[in-house]
């Protein structure tokens, strides 16, 4: 009966935004006489003004956001991918503006995704769109990465078909990508349980992708590192280290694959 109460009431505050009203917009008319104040000063020191243009949210944002899921994965898997120095790199939908300019930056990079893409200017960007839900003939690859894109598969928000076990055959078809000795990059949201927020996202317990047939067969997670519920960064943790009670967590897992004897 709580939880019931709890998701109504979230589903009230949320419901605003839902319709397209954002409350913090309203919030930042506050600042509107500094805005009326800046602009007398302006005029008073002759300054032109072609048209305006009013916008009071910024005068209470800090210089950016140096925390959260994207900022700490994106950052961080780039990193490892640059002192790894494979021989190729395929990324599986992980975001093109953030984890996929970084790696961009320095070397060659292979995105795949089930949406379309522009051609990019930018000759380090290579691109095929293709549903990792089904098995690609991409070729194998030293390293691979899919960062907060599988908890997506199969709930149709990317236009994906509806799979309820989507995500279970995603994982299985980057395993098989990934050769002898390669790596494999993985990130999604963590929680204390298996969840579904359909049609968001799935969150996942931290050592629930241990147990996917095809990471217990054929991988060694060599690295854990997660944000945890105030999007601050831990590395080169244990699983165990997560709080039981996190709630909007993500985990970065670094995986290796076995080679057969």
């Amino acid at each position: 009966m709580i939880q019931i109460i709890k998701r109504i009431i979230r589903l009230f505050a949320l419901a605003p935004r839902y319709l397209g009203f954002d409350p913090q917009k309203v919030l930042s008319y506050k600042y509107y006489p500094k805005f009326r104040k800046d602009k007398s000063e302006w005029l008073k020191q002759g300054g032109k003004i072609t048209s305006n243009y009013m916008i009071l949210s910024d005068y209470s944002d800090n210089a950016g956001t140096s925390k959260g899921h994207y900022f700490h994965q994106d950052l961080l898997v780039a990193k490892l991918i640059n002192e790894h120095a494979p021989k190729r790199h395929i990324d599986i939908a992980s975001r093109v503006d953030g984890f996929v300019a970084h790696v961009a930056s320095y070397r060659e990079i292979e995105v795949v995704d089930v949406r379309p893409l522009e051609k990019s200017v930018h000759e380090n960007i290579k691109f095929r769109q293709a549903d990792l839900m089904n098995s690609q003939d991409l070729g194998k690859t030293d390293s691979l990465s899919c960062l907060h894109a599988i908890e997506h598969f199969g709930l149709g928000r990317y236009t994906d078909p509806i799979d309820v076990d989507g995500h279970n055959k995603g994982i299985t078809n980057l395993v098989n990508l990934v050769e002898e000795g390669g790596r494999m990059y993985i990130s999604f949201p963590i929680g204390k349980n298996d969840e579904v927020h359909f049609n968001a996202h799935r969150v996942f317990h931290p050592a629930t992708v241990l147990k996917h047939p095809s990471i217990e067969q054929s991988m060694r997670l060599i690295r854990f590192d997660f944000v945890d519920d105030n999007g601050d960064l831990h590395l080169a943790k244990l699983i165990e280290d997560v709080s039981v009670d996190i709630r909007d967590g993500c985990g970065i897992y670094t995986f290796e694959k076995i080679t057969s004897s």
